[in-house]
């Protein structure tokens, strides 16, 4: 687990604990190893940059070649340990792990500093998160017509379970038990159905809109405000983004507001010809373009609350650009993993064929 706070991590208290000097004997390695116990020792030198780890394989190895409690750890320090970067997604990290069946790996910044350390054991347990999970529910959903004429948006079936469901169970399954949906549209039919969160184990609340407020304009109705950073995503994404990464990564950045993108390619159905004046200069056959877009799923901290005006609609991008104009950190966070729009009736048909089960898509 990276960390972000010695001071306040209880797994950073573990972690920080596995350091040892360079200075250190093979003795203290062992009664390190012994106490902390999650089988790897961090030597680090005067500038707490990573010099090595040692394992107790390492260590058995050098008693072996005759060494003993007293020799110094710089004999059987392995200074090769694949370590990673701050900024390297869990999935790529377990992904590591698996291909070089190791269960630790350290982390370093750009100066070599060790910063943190992953563990197999704890990135394979469910983290509970205390933050917010709001999630948009009061569209009108015009353009999925005929589907939503009785039936909100969020609710149309997907794999025989409404969007919105889907969603909710990705953020069970992130850690997150409690969610407060913004609705308007029929938002009737979504508290009949979910109610108080209880049949799946969680706290759901309610954000009632008036009139439509946009895509962030709901978030003024939230009372009291939150205390910590909150996800809000679209009711009509489906997709297996780690919405406990994402919150990650906004802490990590000491973003006020971090947006999701995506990378969107479009083929231009035709050869482009480049021209100076009259002149033909080049050609494009068919060339393909490349832009990040807004993936509908946001970090915001508590502050940003402050940019809203009660009852007054406000979509996110709006929201954003408040943010920058006083110089206010906003962040994109670039995700990889399946995501779909829900917005048309040709993407409804899309995600009920590439749906797949456990909550993951195939787009």
């Amino acid at each position: 687990m990276v960390s972000e706070d010695k001071s306040t991590s209880e797994t950073d208290k573990i972690w920080c604990q596995a350091i040892l000097p360079e200075s250190s004997t093979i003795g203290q390695a062992i009664h390190n190893l012994d106490q902390v116990a999650i089988k790897i020792v961090l030597v680090v030198d005067k500038a707490n940059k990573l010099i090595g780890t040692i394992s107790d394989g390492d260590i058995r190895r050098g008693l072996l070649k005759g060494l003993d409690l007293n020799s110094p750890i710089a004999s059987i320090v392995h200074h090769n340990a694949l370590v990673v970067p701050p900024e390297m997604s869990r999935d790529m990290v377990m992904q590591l792990m698996v291909a070089n069946k190791i269960q630790q790996i350290p982390v370093v910044d750009s100066q070599q500093q060790l910063v943190g350390l992953h563990l197999w054991e704890e990135m394979t347990t469910l983290s509970a998160r205390a933050n917010l999970m709001v999630i948009m529910a009061g569209g009108k959903g015009t353009r999925l017509l005929p589907h939503t004429q009785n039936c909100p948006k969020p609710m149309v079936l997907v794999a025989g379970k409404p969007m919105l469901e889907h969603i909710i169970e990705r953020g069970i399954l992130e850690g997150f038990n409690h969610f407060v949906l913004a609705i308007h549209h029929l938002g009737h039919i979504i508290e009949a159905h979910f109610g108080n969160g209880k049949r799946l184990g969680v706290r759901i609340d309610y954000l009632r809109e008036q009139s439509p407020l946009g895509t962030a304009g709901a978030l003024g109705l939230l009372s009291p405000k939150p205390d910590a950073p909150f996800v809000v995503t679209n009711g009509d994404v489906i997709t297996d983004i780690r919405y406990g990464e994402l919150l990650d990564f906004h802490n990590r950045y000491h973003a006020s507001a971090t947006m999701a993108v995506r990378i969107h390619e479009w083929q231009h159905p035709f050869g482009v010809v480049k021209m100076q004046g009259v002149e033909i200069v080049g050609f494009d056959e068919k060339p393909v373009a490349r832009s990040h877009i807004n993936a509908g799923v946001y970090v915001l901290s508590p502050e940003v609350l402050n940019e809203l005006i009660a009852e007054a609609p406000c979509d996110m991008p709006v929201l954003f650009e408040r943010l920058q104009a006083k110089a206010k950190r906003t962040v994109a966070y670039p995700m990889h993993e399946p995501w779909l729009d829900v917005g048309r009736p040709i993407d409804l048909q899309t995600a009920n064929s590439d749906f797949m089960v456990d909550n993951k898509v195939r787009v």
